[in-house]
């Protein structure tokens, strides 16, 4: 995963939620996503990081170095 110098991810939404279970939709919104292409910066904790592996085929970590 992209880490930048102050323990910051910044997440991109890749994938439409049309079609995906209820849970999946409402953890894009925790993350700040609801649009292909919107971009969220969050903080690099632990449950962050679970909520993108539940929804990795919809994410990319961007990596702005």
């Amino acid at each position: 995963m992209a880490k930048t110098k102050d323990n910051t991810l910044t997440v991109e939404q890749t994938g439409s939620p049309i079609r995906r279970p209820r849970e999946q939709r409402a953890t894009l919104i925790g993350l700040g996503l609801n649009k292909i292409r919107r971009r969220s910066t969050l903080p690099d904790t632990p449950a962050v990081r679970g909520m993108i592996a539940k929804v990795a085929h919809l994410v990319r970590v961007v990596d702005e170095a």
